[in-house]
């Protein structure tokens, strides 16, 4: 397998941040909201960072290969 069940946790964590980052700042809709202008850009840039480290992130004891001796 590419990914580790710690990639696709920690990738479920970053798209779950960029969807709440991006409903946060729909829901309140106001130009100079306080979510909408500090709070949201936060959460959704630290999701896309998670994601990003999800993807980078490789689990070198998973892709050792088997010793058949």
């Amino acid at each position: 397998m590419i990914f580790s069940p710690w990639n696709y946790k920690i990738l479920a964590v970053g798209l779950l941040l960029v969807i709440v980052g991006f409903t946060a700042m729909y829901l309140e809709n106001e130009v100079e909201g306080i979510i909408s202008l500090y709070v949201s850009p936060i959460v959704i840039m630290t999701g896309y960072i998670t994601v990003i480290v999800a993807i980078l992130k490789h689990d070198h004891s998973s892709s050792a290969a088997p010793d058949h001796s």
